[in-house]
């Protein structure tokens, strides 16, 4: 970006950071001395002296040896963002204080942080979120981690071949009607039960085999061909121009789509109400040809198949299934895709989860942005108001509860760290928005290049990007909130600061008028997430931040001052771990 400087955010966005003699008052007040009021100073966040920004002007300060934050003042009000910019460090919250040092000789006050997360609505109460789906992807995606690092340590050592990957090419098809796979029976993926198919579709990029054993009334041969037809002609290229090419250790030329009363069987018949079902899976158990009988050795989407009579586990319509295996099939492809190059062609380790499952949140999103140039407005919709057409909701609106979900608490939900284990869902919110804004960002390639690669988790985004990854989480940071400004023309913001195909308020007002038409959503309360915290003359603020987090923070200062020390410093006192790269971003918004 054009002024930063590698790594070391010594300039920002074009504007001026005023450092001198003349603020030499200000630089007194940094130099750790302690204060007999207000938040205890320390060395000042790197560069140091005053920072002096333009109107809609942004920069970031280096805190990982520093404290202390001198802004100019006489009535300048600044957003500021603490963030850890930083992956793979253990995950846990850090007590921070963040405040305006008082004048002399005022009094002093530790005001309410943010109510705590466990006074937040959980992801589970939120309609329109399978959380039996994305909890079973995550503890399936788990365990490939494991398998296919093993894999590629093993291939790397030279004590096992790399196989011939293929390259996916034109399907050829199966000179036999039927097939017997070994799949996933249960919530664990530990136990497998046998299906033979019968092969019902067979396109350039995609066969279609059916279960045997599918419940009567569900898909005619004709829907079946036209089922395999959308799944060959529109879904697969859709990932395919955004990822790349998953491999083809089978040498068929194609992904295989299993439609099976086993993956229904995942969900018992009582939960899909409350917690949904799982829709389909891909399993990197498929990708190793070492494995034992249950590996299928080859690129395997397995999905429901239609049971009007739950004689399995829920009712399942024709129109239900397709609209749940549509989003389904986008988001595992990419799995496949990213564990295919990233093992088996480039002989490196899977991707980090975190980024692995971002990744697929946005091959999601592409059936909307299909469907949603496909419908301008206000075609396709049943109420011309919607922000989205009717066929892109399917692909859409995960993203944007779980997202407006984490800006309600973008401190407590790392988007570069989750636990396997945890079934919190937020985090893929804030994953979304990392990876959309990247994409954003910079040429279409991005994704791919990060696909094929062998450098992972931050370190991949920083090569395919070209930026450090602080430098970019910081410009992420602010662009959660300086997207779309009240009030101010949206090209009037540095172009870093801001998201390029999404418009992140006009999204979250859509989403609120839905809910609002709807007779509303839990947790979705206004028509913005993001609720600016005051940091007043003389009062810190008491919070946690978990590494890879952010939290927003509004500074307005008073009239006839100069200038306005913030201090943002560990509860325990003394400076954060450098582990941590602890940054401050600061924008000025009027």
């Amino acid at each position: 970006m054009a002024g930063r400087t590698a790594g070391r955010y010594a300039r920002g966005r074009g504007m001026a950071v005023v450092v001198g003699v003349a603020v030499a008052g200000a630089l007194g007040a940094c130099s750790g001395a302690p204060l007999s009021t207000g938040p205890k100073a320390g060395a000042a966040c790197a560069p140091s002296g005053t920072v002096s920004l333009a109107v809609l002007q942004g920069t970031t300060l280096d805190c990982t040896s520093g404290t202390t934050v001198t802004l100019a003042g006489n009535g300048a009000t600044y957003l500021i963002v603490p963030e850890f910019a930083v992956g793979d460090v253990p995950y846990t919250g850090v007590p921070y204080t963040i405040g305006r040092r008082a004048s002399p000789g005022a009094p002093t006050a530790l005001a309410a942080g943010r109510p705590p997360a466990s006074a937040l609505v959980s992801t589970a109460t939120r309609p329109g979120v399978n959380v039996r789906q994305a909890e079973f992807d995550l503890r399936l995606r788990a365990a490939d981690r494991q398998r296919l690092a093993a894999l590629g340590a093993a291939r790397t050592r030279g004590t096992l071949a790399l196989q011939n990957p293929g390259v996916h090419t034109r399907a050829t098809c199966p000179s036999q009607s039927t097939r017997t796979f070994q799949v996933v029976a249960n919530s664990n993926g530990t136990t497998f039960k046998s299906s033979t198919a019968t092969l019902a579709y067979c396109g350039t990029n995609v066969i279609v085999y059916i279960d045997n054993a599918a419940p009567p009334g569900g898909f005619t041969p004709q829907q079946l061909t036209q089922f395999g037809q959308y799944a060959d002609q529109v879904l697969y290229p859709l990932d395919l121009g955004a990822f790349g090419s998953p491999t083809d250790i089978d040498h068929n030329g194609a992904v295989i789509m299993l439609l099976t009363p086993i993956v229904n069987a995942l969900t018992p018949k009582a939960d899909c109400a409350t917690s949904g079902f799982v829709a389909g899976f891909f399993d990197g158990l498929d990708l190793d040809d070492t494995a034992s009988a249950n590996s299928n050795k080859g690129e395997i989407f397995y999905q429901v198949v239609p049971d009007t009579g739950g004689t399995v586990s829920c009712k399942h319509s024709l129109s239900e299934v397709e609209g749940a295996t549509a989003p389904t099939f986008l988001h595992e492809l990419q799995h496949m895709i990213s564990n295919g190059q990233h093992v088996l062609v480039h002989g490196g380790q899977p991707e980090e989860g975190w980024l692995d499952e971002g990744m697929s949140i946005v091959a999601t999103e592409l059936g909307s942005r299909y469907y949603e140039a496909k419908f301008p407005p206000p075609t396709g919709r049943t109420n011309p108001v919607q922000m989205f057409p009717d066929s892109a909701e399917p692909f859409i609106n995960e993203q944007l509860l779980d997202s407006y979900s984490y800006l309600t608490a973008p401190d407590t939900q790392s988007v570069t760290l989750h636990s396997d284990a945890d079934n919190g869902l937020d985090w893929r919110g804030g994953d979304w928005l990392l990876l959309r804004y990247i994409g954003d960002q910079f040429d279409s390639t991005v994704y791919a290049k990060m696909e094929h690669s062998t450098s992972i988790g931050t370190a991949n985004i920083a090569q395919a990007t070209g930026q450090s990854f602080p430098t970019l989480f910081a410009n992420f940071g602010l662009a959660l909130y300086t997207d779309s400004i009240v009030g101010a023309a949206r090209n009037a913001v540095p172009p870093q600061d801001r998201f390029v195909s999404r418009n992140l308020r006009e999204i979250y007002q859509a989403l609120y008028n839905g809910c609002t038409r709807g007779g509303g959503c839990p947790g979705v309360g206004s028509p913005f997430p993001i609720t600016l915290q005051s940091l007043s003359g003389g009062s810190s603020v008491a919070g946690s931040l978990v590494p890879g987090a952010e939290m927003f923070y509004q500074l307005a200062t008073p009239s006839g001052q100069s200038t306005v020390t913030v201090v943002f410093a560990p509860a325990s006192g003394a400076t954060f771990s450098a582990t941590l790269h602890t940054q401050i971003s600061i924008f000025r918004l009027q």
